[in-house]
């Protein structure tokens, strides 16, 4: 067992598998950042910043749609690459704007998570995904 995970190489099994566990686990870390947001707005509680100028509560709702809803899309595999463009807008303006003075210590985890997203963007949802079992790609 281990001489096959050491063994170089393309493995669909091993890739479909790896981007199933990349694609909930970066999602569920999302999720949880989404989820007091999205609590807020089901509150009715908007305070929260305006970074793009287009008023708290369209900001609050479109950060909790980004980081809840779509996370949720991405752990399930439905609509995956739809739902990454949302949470990578998210993530681009937590870095650049809401972000953009601090040290990269404290930009790297939007950063991070920039990354991940396009990574699944660019790969796709692989082979355990509800949208390999409802569409077939």
């Amino acid at each position: 067992m281990l001489k096959k995970l050491l063994k170089t190489g393309n493995y669909p099994a091993n890739i479909d598998f790896s981007l199933l566990i990349f694609r909930v686990g970066v999602s569920a870390m999302m999720l949880t950042h989404g989820y007091g947001k999205f609590l807020k707005v089901i509150n009715g509680d908007f305070r929260f910043g305006d970074p793009l100028g287009i008023g708290v509560e369209a900001s609050l709702t479109l950060a909790a749609f980004g980081e809840f809803v779509c996370s949720i899309l991405v752990i399930l595999g439905l609509a995956t690459r739809y739902a990454t463009v949302p949470l990578m807008i998210t993530m681009l303006v937590a870095w650049q704007i809401s972000h953009g003075d601090d040290p990269f210590s404290t930009q790297e985890k939007s950063v991070f998570y920039l990354l991940s997203f396009l990574t699944i963007l660019i790969t796709g949802p692989g082979k355990y995904s509800l949208d390999r079992k409802i569409f077939g790609k």
